[in-house]
């Protein structure tokens, strides 16, 4: 039987525990791999003056995280049903230290850039689902299964937006700029690596899975549905982070100078400290908004790109401030809206298969500061920035029609 602290025991395959707080041996080995894929956004303008990287090849980096998601969202839900959470989580710990490793020592590379991109977003994978899911787990053997989501979510959110803060604040003030923030979260994930050893398992091995990857479909039944409501409101959901931290502080740069990566670092936790902020309260806000939380979001995200074309225009910081916080929000109201739609269409066997396309679909967004920095050579910021504005009022309308149909 796993150990693991709590007095845990074994009950029809799944391990369970008295301990209130086992979560909380989880919960850094999350954050600490949610604050490696993230680090890297507020330390971009350092990597385009220290290294001589331009706009596209830093979008590139950012596009690259995405590629390695994907196959971490398709086989660590499968593979930690199969042999375990412990097992899986153990395995994405190194992975996350060896992308911090290969982007410390090989930033000055495309090839070393890339390489330890990908391997920050395999780890981030494996942070969301399984990580995810064995807090939940935690929680609900404990008797507090009500927190487990909730717990979860507060995790990555603050490995997301401290481990960006953190990142940034040594990256602008600290030595060896492009070192010294990745050694530090190297540190923090081999702390997350020793606590989470005594963390109880509660999924033992299943012999009889023996899939590779598990049952990543959408149902015939479910499949118009998904196409309404869900897949016109996931790519914004990083797409709108995406445009706050990514896109807006590199319109700026004149005016920011040497300050670059401490004003990318502020418009980054201001876009997810409002996120986490709307996420917590979105039971609330959703009642108020009478189910229409997505579309709001979405509408959310193309109100913020009409703004940022003052500050493509005029370099305006003030711009780029006032566009984060609606950034975030929209961003907070597609993640939640996205996730509630896809399990209350899921049943038993599929919630995981169609929560790997969903997050496979909304971090597609990340692609969207690439795509706007190779078009605006041609069209400029500011017809690329209203072409935005309009696909997500287009985006915006899909489940709004939906909805109102409904009623």
């Amino acid at each position: 039987m796993a150990g693991g602290a709590g007095g845990a025991c074994q009950a029809g395959g799944v391990t369970r525990t008295d301990d209130p707080r086992g979560f909380l041996r989880v919960a850094p080995a999350v954050a600490a791999l949610a604050w490696g894929g993230n680090h890297f956004i507020p330390l971009m303008l350092m990597y385009r003056s220290i290294d001589g990287y331009d706009q596209v090849q830093v979008d590139l980096f950012l596009a690259v995280y995405v590629i390695g998601l994907v196959p971490g969202f398709l086989l660590a839900g499968t593979w930690s049903d199969r042999w375990g959470r412990r097992r899986i989580m153990l395995a994405g710990l190194p992975i996350g230290i060896a992308g911090s490793v290969i982007l410390a020592l090989g930033s000055s590379t495309i090839a070393g850039m890339c390489a330890g991109r990908f391997l920050s977003g395999v780890s981030v994978a494996v942070a969301m689902v399984v990580g995810s899911s064995w807090i939940k787990e935690l929680s609900e053997a404990s008797g507090q299964g009500q927190a487990g989501a909730r717990r979860a979510s507060i995790t990555l959110s603050l490995g997301f937006g401290g481990g960006a803060g953190v990142a940034g604040v040594l990256a602008q003030w600290g030595p060896w700029p492009t070192i010294l923030p990745y050694a530090v979260q190297i540190a923090a994930t081999l702390v997350g690596l020793v606590v989470v050893l005594g963390a109880a398992e509660t999924r033992q091995p299943d012999p009889s899975i023996t899939a590779i990857i598990g049952d990543v479909r959408i149902r015939p039944a479910i499949r118009g549905v998904f196409l309404r409501r869900v897949l016109p409101i996931a790519p914004w959901i990083f797409g709108a982070s995406a445009l706050a931290f990514a896109v807006g502080p590199s319109l700026v740069t004149a005016r920011t100078g040497h300050l670059d990566v401490a004003f990318a670092t502020l418009a980054t936790v201001i876009t997810l400290g409002v996120g986490t902020s709307v996420q917590l309260a979105f039971a609330a806000i959703d009642r108020a908004l009478h189910g229409r939380s997505g579309t709001v979001g979405v509408a959310l995200a193309g109100i913020g790109a009409v703004i940022l074309v003052a500050a493509a225009l005029d370099s305006s910081i003030a711009a780029v401030l006032v566009a984060a916080p609606i950034f975030g929000a929209g961003y907070g109201l597609c993640m939640v809206a996205g996730l509630s739609a896809v399990q209350a269409m899921a049943d038993g066997n599929d919630l995981a298969g169609l929560t790997a396309i969903f997050y496979s679909v909304s971090y597609a967004g990340f692609f969207l500061p690439m795509i706007l920095a190779a078009l605006a050579p041609v069209v400029g910021y500011l017809a690329a920035f209203v072409g935005v504005a309009v696909l997500c009022g287009v985006c915006a309308w899909v489940p709004l029609r939906r909805v109102s149909r409904a009623a």
